[in-house]
């Protein structure tokens, strides 16, 4: 999902989006060790769209207005 995408939605629906990310990373990770893992490029995806969620979540106010 694109940062100008993520900027219009509310914070509860960014928390909600982080959350549902955070999961699939660890199934993600879970999978890789135990070898069930077909995607690994995956890993690093889901890793970007939770720091790009997390720094939209800390952006000031008068960014996210704009």
């Amino acid at each position: 999902m694109k940062a100008h995408e993520l900027r219009q939605k509310s914070t509860d629906d960014l928390n909600k989006l982080l959350d549902e990310y955070r999961r699939e990373l660890l199934n993600l990770r879970i999978q890789k060790k135990t070898g069930q893992i077909e995607k690994v490029g995956r890993i690093h995806t889901v890793k970007k769209e939770v720091a790009r969620i997390l720094t939209i979540l800390n952006e000031p106010a008068s960014v996210t207005a704009k």
